[in-house]
């Protein structure tokens, strides 16, 4: 059996992060394409009604008898690399 070693596994981690938190930083174009938002979940929707150099960050920030309850607030955008 093949040895695999630490640092190649740890390399392997580190990738699957950085492309786990790229695509987390995704936004959607419109508030109403947010489907079965689940509490705690954050999603950034770029529909232009923040201010320059912001975006839109929707949060499902408790359940309610309704469903999850939605906050909405703008954040800083992220600097793309």
């Amino acid at each position: 059996m093949p040895r695999i070693h630490f640092a190649a596994l740890a390399g392997a981690v580190a990738l699957l992060a950085v492309t786990a938190s790229a695509s987390a930083q995704q936004a959607l174009m419109r508030e109403a394409d947010i489907v079965d938002l689940r509490v705690g979940q954050r999603v950034l929707v770029d529909d232009g009604s923040c201010p320059a150099g912001q975006i839109k960050q929707v949060v499902g920030s408790k359940l309610s008898q309704n469903g999850v309850v939605r906050t909405r607030s703008c954040v800083p955008r992220l600097a793309k690399k």
